[in-house]
């Protein structure tokens, strides 16, 4: 078979279970160098507690640069408690902050799936979440996290104030409703916009601009407007009425944690940030599990890698431009669950327990076959 060309990618471990849900994927992608003439070229490094540790800081000039030049990021998780007294800059969340900002990663994809075999698992009755296939487009570099002024300041009486400022543009908006509208048009065909334009005006105009998107180049998409705080009352009474859901940085981080634990298991759901396209059709990207570091498990082999190897996946179809592989590997993850092989967290009677390390393996012998 001929060989692709080389295509970097970059893996950033982080903290916690960081580390052990990586080394799945980089198996994977060995294997896949190997068995299906593919020519990853992968490369590893620090970033969060890890990096600060070893550097002073959540992310060097180095890795930044390693990830300009890489075709896709993937990143474990950063933080924990061993962090939690530093100072603001230097937390381990900043340097997610710092990639997705300086890599103008301004799309985050987190699809909330809910997996046949796992039902039970969820908090809601079966019929509610049963097939289950919900995409939210959250806008990933403006809003309140990223506005000025912010910060905390003394005020006269002898108090505080903390100021953090929410503020959205045309053109932030435009870009981020094309990519949700893209996506509906793949899949059924439907997006619901969510902000608080009853009380925001940055709301208000969230809600113009993605309308006027819609009548202007996506007329043949459904398209509603939801406040975002009934759209988390409906995600719970009826979340199977939702196809994509496009919001704002703040919204979006809410109701995908939300949406999240619909399914079950934060421990299976993937994540990928995009940026736009350039000339040639190539973008920066980074993909991530949507759980968080888990120090309590870190170490101990446990830790679900589903998510991980799932973000992966995504990177397969998004970035490498590979939605035959990335098929391959959705359709092993699926069979292993079919075959009853479940991590700790969502292993239930009748299933066997296996450890990280067992579900990449079985993963790997799944493609083989």
């Amino acid at each position: 078979m001929i060989k692709v060309k080389k295509r970097k990618i970059l893996l950033l471990p982080g903290d916690g279970i960081g580390p052990e849900v990586i080394a799945e994927v980089k198996k994977i992608i060995n294997w896949l160098n190997k068995n299906r003439s593919l020519d990853f070229e992968i490369d590893e490094d620090l970033v969060g507690g890890a990096a600060y540790d070893k550097h002073g800081t959540p992310i060097t000039d180095e890795v930044f640069y390693k990830a300009l030049e890489s075709e896709a990021v993937i990143l474990g998780a950063v933080g924990g408690p061993k962090w939690d007294n530093l100072d603001f800059s230097k937390k381990p969340e900043r340097a997610l902050l710092k990639l997705r900002k300086e890599l103008k990663l301004f799309a985050n994809l987190r699809p909330a799936i809910c997996f046949k075999q796992l039902v039970e698992a969820s908090s809601l009755k079966p019929e509610i979440v049963s097939g289950l296939d919900i995409m939210i487009v959250r806008e990933l570099t403006g809003g309140i996290y990223f506005g000025e002024p912010r910060g905390i300041k003394p005020i006269d009486n002898g108090e505080r104030k903390g100021i953090n400022t929410h503020t959205y543009t045309t053109s932030e908006i435009e870009r981020v409703s094309r990519v949700a509208f893209d996506l509906a048009k793949k899949r059924n065909n439907k997006v619901t916009s969510c902000e608080k334009s009853n009380v925001m005006e940055a709301g208000q105009l969230w809600r113009e601009e993605v309308q006027a998107i819609h009548d202007k180049e996506f007329k043949e998409v459904e398209l509603e407007h939801m406040l975002a705080d009934n759209c988390a009352m409906q995600l719970l009474r009826n979340p199977k009425q939702f196809d994509v859901i496009v919001t704002d940085n703040l919204f979006g981080d809410i109701l995908s944690d939300e949406a999240a634990m619909l399914t079950g298991s934060l421990g299976l759901l993937p994540s990928a940030s995009l940026g736009a396209k350039d000339k040639n059709g190539n973008m920066r990207s980074m993909y991530e599990p949507v759980h968080g570091s888990a120090p309590d498990i870190a170490g101990k082999g446990i830790a679900n890698p589903i998510a991980t190897i799932l973000s992966f996946s995504m990177a397969l179809k998004y970035s490498l431009n590979l939605d035959k592989e990335s098929k391959e590997l959705d359709a092993a993850v699926q069979k292993i669950l079919d075959d009853g092989l479940r991590t700790k967290d969502i292993c239930s009677k009748g299933n066997k327990e296996v450890s990280t390390k067992d579900v990449g393996d079985a993963i790997i012998a799944c493609l083989q076959n």
